[in-house]
């Protein structure tokens, strides 16, 4: 079977806003989040990539990311349908990433991810040698 066609528009449109949300009902990270949060964290994001399936314009992997543009960037989301998992739009996402005009001179890069995804991003040059930098974390309400 060959592969499918893939498009990477540069803004989501609302029907792409209703799959994200169905995306991350299906994850831990993001189960829970509102669809009117999930327009707001589009909304709010510096950068969205996405690609779509073609043909239909179908939301099959997301990433977005914060950045000020030369010292930090951090993404976050970074999500494939399982239907279209090991097809290797995760490696998409992160080349698209990390090539971005807007992104290849910020100072550092980053990202959370779970340990058995290391390997994975060290192919793009992360590492978890953060010089003894600490996360924290404080909660609303």
């Amino acid at each position: 079977m060959p592969d499918p066609t893939y498009s990477f528009p540069a803004s989501l449109e609302e029907h792409h806003l209703q799959q994200l949300h169905d995306l991350y009902q299906g994850e831990w990270w993001t189960r829970g989040r509102s669809l009117g949060e999930v327009r707001r964290v589009v909304e709010h994001s510096s950068l969205v990539f996405a690609i779509c399936s073609e043909p239909g314009a179908r939301l099959v992997a997301f990433a977005r990311v914060l950045t000020d543009r030369v010292f930090k960037a951090l993404i976050f989301d970074v999500i494939v349908a399982p239907a279209h998992r090991d097809e290797g739009l995760g490696r998409r996402l992160m080349e698209r990433i990390t090539n971005h005009p807007d992104l290849e001179h910020v100072r550092h890069l980053e990202l959370y991810c779970l340990p058995e995804m290391i390997p994975f991003y060290e192919k793009w040059g992360f590492s978890t040698d953060v010089s003894g930098v600490s996360l924290m974390r404080r909660k609303a309400g």
